[in-house]
């Protein structure tokens, strides 16, 4: 692969919006201590500054519960709002340099209509027996956050109204009118504690029910302030209600560009309907299966790199799912590596897929076009400058579901004067912690001193393994793999 940034071409800007926003499982588990480290460091490492869970309302978050001080008064035992755990949590977030997306589910079992639940935490998914009730929980919910740390402070913040409800009977047990129900009620009740909080939704898979959702909140004159989706790669493609921008092959699940063509074709139903809010993509990636080894390896890896390359622009925010192993909606893990969403393990080892949100976070902001000879589809560059001079990131990705590995040559044409800095790469067994954890014998619970020994190699490292005869830097990169070559020159206007 020859590439050549064409530097003389007009810069144009280049957000970094898989920044900022990440996901965690479930709101359980921001109590741990474990956790709020690993948030800790994506904020350090991928600037992340919020996070969403689900889960929020969740009965393990005890937040409808009999007030403990009237425990001999039987005939008032009634459960009440209760916002302890909430702040715990909500604190302890705000001390690393994190803000909560507040995403009002699931059902609290005092106020559902139903039993019916999900995952293996049981979270409810009916609608509220009493909305009046319902009203109530959220209205003190918006008030206390408030009360507690400032309006200014909340306002920062985003509230999300429930998640998925497009997957009825899966994450929802109710109809698309009275998912917009829920909205309304919702959005009214956070509004008047405060008109300037973010409210945002729908929050469907695969994107659906964009349109309808706007027509239903312009009718009702309740924003919406930011617009959710989510999208895997390999989300059913017997669903013809997805927006799709991009050729018939790929609008099946098995093509590598399937998300990429529903981001595409979201952003261009949001600007034929006049959308000019936040759009967050708050839950993408490759695979939706909750247990998937191939999204451990470098193939994970390129795919990011390779959807963020092509589509990143298209939004204002996305967050892949998820940022940890610490994870429980189909099992808790039970190995160390274990095929599971995270870019981070069970004991914040970063994983490939951790390592392309790094490497991509080291690119300019401001992008230039590429020349790439041997470029197709799956293999191709990014080209950035920066303040110190320039980046290229290089993606080879594989759309088997076992890619062997093969080896390849890139050669990158410097700009007159321009000298390589630093080399990244990630691939089968470079900067890969799994590769290290297999040659240590795979093992499933890790001593103390086997993990200390992991996270001694668990840091982005550069190679020294290329050449630059003045004009040229050559390396070796496999498929799958990426590599990022940086180059320092006086930034070119």
């Amino acid at each position: 692969m020859l590439i050549k940034p064409l530097t003389n071409a007009t810069p144009a800007p280049f957000r970094h919006t898989w920044e900022g926003l990440a996901n965690v499982d479930q709101f359980r588990w921001l109590v741990r201590a474990d956790m709020q480290d690993q948030l800790a460091l994506a904020r350090r490492e991928l600037g992340t500054r919020h996070v969403r869970a689900v889960g929020m309302l969740d009965d393990e978050m005890r937040v409808m519960t009999p007030d403990p001080t009237r425990w001999r008064d039987t005939n008032k035992f009634s459960p009440e709002p209760n916002w302890q755990m909430v702040t715990h949590v909500v604190e302890r977030l705000l001390g690393i340099g994190i803000n909560p997306m507040i995403t009002t589910c699931f059902m609290p079992t005092a106020l559902a209509a139903g039993a019916k639940t999900v995952f293996e935490t049981k979270s409810n998914i009916s609608l509220p027996t009493d909305w009046a009730e319902w009203r109530k929980l959220v209205r003190s919910l918006a008030a206390h956050l408030v009360r507690h740390f400032g309006a200014e402070v909340v306002r920062d913040f985003y509230f999300e109204v429930w998640n998925e409800p497009n997957l009825q009977d899966g994450f929802f047990a109710g109809t698309r009118n009275d998912f917009f129900r829920l909205y309304r009620e919702t959005v009214s009740e956070i509004k008047s504690v405060d008109a300037a909080l973010r409210v945002g939704g729908p929050s469907t898979a695969r994107a659906e029910w964009i349109p309808e959702f706007l027509e239903f909140c312009r009718a009702e004159n309740i924003g919406p302030d930011y617009l959710v989706g989510h999208v895997y790669n390999n989300d059913s493609d017997s669903k013809p209600l997805s927006p799709f921008d991009g050729p018939q092959e790929d609008l099946v699940s098995k093509s590598p560009n399937f998300a990429a063509g529903v981001i595409r074709g979201t952003r261009r139903l949001l600007d034929t309907a006049g959308f000019r809010g936040e759009v967050h993509w708050n839950e993408w990636g490759r695979s939706w299966f909750p247990c998937e080894p191939a999204r451990e390896s470098a193939n994970e890896a390129a795919f990011i790199v390779k959807t963020m390359a092509e589509v990143s622009q298209c939004a204002d925010r996305f967050a892949y799912w998820c940022l940890s192993d610490i994870y429980n909606q189909a099992g808790y893990g039970n190995s160390a590596f274990h095929g599971n969403y995270g870019l981070l393990s069970l004991h914040g080892l970063r994983k490939p897929g951790y390592l392309a949100h790094q490497l991509l976070g080291r690119l300019g902001d401001a992008r230039i076009p590429v020349e790439c000879e041997g470029a197709d589809a799956l293999n191709n560059a990014v080209a950035t400058l920066g303040e110190n001079g320039g980046s290229v990131l290089v993606y080879r990705y594989s759309a088997e579901d076992s890619p062997s590995v093969e080896r390849g040559r890139v050669v990158v044409e410097m700009p007159a004067g321009w000298r390589p800095a630093a080399l990244f790469r990630v691939t089968s067994a470079e900067n890969n912690i799994l590769h290290a954890w297999r040659e240590a014998g795979a093992p499933k619970y890790l001593r103390t001193d086997a993990l200390a020994a992991l996270k001694s190699q668990n840091t982005l490292a550069a190679t020294t393994a290329f050449t630059f005869d003045g004009t040229r830097v050559a390396f070796e990169l496999e498929r799958p793999g990426i590599a990022l070559l940086e180059m320092n020159g006086a930034r070119l206007s």
